[in-house]
């Protein structure tokens, strides 16, 4: 597919379906740790429950990734969908903190900006299946744009059940429940589309129209090991400061009302988004590698400044600043792993990426309610950044001369 070409009828739908998908978590994102503060619950509740979710997404992404090759990828889609459905079902009926936390564990729920879930290995092999090497940064990155501009409308949209409670003299805590029916419509909808996803991909890139050829990783297991085991200090990092803890950081240390905060994450996820457009182009120019080092270095050493700010103005502008350079390597990281692999392992590969991801991301956050449960300092924040340089560093040593593409 040349750089011009229109996107397939396929991918419009996956694309599509990704960006509904962002605004629900950008809307409970920024929602959930609110609704939990006004449910009486403490930063370690709230940590343990943030933890849950990303446990129970990267139990779900590691089996949906090695067994996906045996399923027809609409079934797949669809199935997650519905998972997602009872998901909002479960955090509308639920306010008592251990069924909170078996809902977390067992749904699809994203405490984070970026993605993390069930959708993701089926998806990024999909686009994969239907692109070239050359194209894939940019449909990763229309991917993913799709998903954050939509995550930053979302984040902007959480701020409505304050008002609206006001407006209504309902209790905060019932009008925020009731704002997870986004989240159940939008599983709906993103069910709709997948129920007529033509999963039919024998085109331009040459690939079997049947998913019989996939199949779990074979002789790429050791680079796909080596590249989840760096991938998961990234992510272990990241639990430090998923979007809820770090909306939890701003009330605990500036208490930065919901409005600020939804407007904060809004425009971060706007800047965010509109940084992946570039990734493609630094790519052609430096190659994957250097271009999610060279853009996650600065957003880092942001990430660990922002900690010492004596000002909410300054924290922001900082966070603001690092959304600037923090996701342009996505796009750049997961053309990488697609591009190293053979086709047919391409789903098993991307659960397998982003499973030790989901884990080590699920590891930290309740260390971070910890942390923020006995100072307001950003120490999260701090270990956050300290780590994220190490992983940046060490995979420039490591694979800085791995060339692309077994397609």
């Amino acid at each position: 597919m040349s750089t011009t070409a229109v996107v397939p009828p396929a991918l419009r739908r996956i694309i599509a379906a990704r960006a509904l998908r962002g605004f629900a978590d950008g809307f409970v994102s920024v929602l959930l740790a609110r609704y939990l503060i006004s449910l009486g619950f403490s930063p370690v509740q709230i940590g343990a429950i943030v933890t849950a979710t990303l446990i129970g997404s990267a139990a779900l992404t590691l089996a949906v990734g090695l067994s996906a090759h045996r399923y027809p990828t609409r079934t797949v889609l669809l199935g997650a969908s519905a998972l997602m459905v009872a998901t909002g079902v479960g955090f509308i009926s639920f306010t008592w903190f251990w069924p909170l936390i078996a809902v977390a564990a067992i749904g699809t729920l994203n405490p984070s900006a970026g993605d993390v879930s069930v959708f993701l290995p089926t998806e990024q092999a999909f686009v994969a299946d239907h692109t070239g090497a050359a194209d894939r940064p940019r449909l990763y990155a229309f991917y993913n744009l799709a998903g954050a501009f939509a995550g930053a409308l979302g984040a902007l949209a959480s701020i409505a059940p304050e008002p609206v409670s006001r407006a209504l003299g309902w209790d905060l805590a019932s009008t925020q429940r009731v704002g997870f029916l986004v989240y159940v419509v939008t599983g709906l909808v993103i069910f709709t589309v997948y129920r007529d996803l033509q999963t039919d991909h024998a085109h331009a890139v040459g690939l079997p129209s049947s998913t019989a050829r996939r199949r779990a990783l074979g002789s790429s297991r050791r680079v796909v090991l080596q590249l989840a085991a760096l991938f998961s200090v990234d992510s272990a990092a990241s639990g430090f400061v998923v979007q809820s803890l770090l909306i939890l950081w701003l009330h605990l240390r500036f208490d930065l009302s919901a409005a600020a905060t939804g407007g904060v994450f809004f425009a971060a996820g706007l800047l965010g988004a509109s940084s992946q457009l570039l990734a493609s182009r630094l790519a052609a120019r430096i190659g994957l590698v250097r271009t999610m080092v060279f853009t996650h270095l600065p957003a880092n050493a942001l990430l660990a400044l922002a900690a010492f700010a004596p000002r909410a103005w300054i924290a922001i502008t900082l966070l603001l600043v690092r959304a600037l350079f923090a996701q342009m390597d996505v796009p750049a990281r997961q053309a990488f792993v697609m591009s190293v692999v053979p086709a047919e392992e391409r789903a098993a590969a991307s659960g397998v990426t982003n499973v030790p991801r989901s884990l080590a991301s699920a590891a930290t956050p309740l260390l971070a309610g910890v942390l923020l449960d006995r100072s307001t300092f950003g120490w999260p924040l701090l270990i956050a950044g300290g780590m994220k340089i190490a992983y940046d560093l060490t995979l420039l040593v490591l694979f800085r001369d791995v060339g692309p593409a077994l397609d």
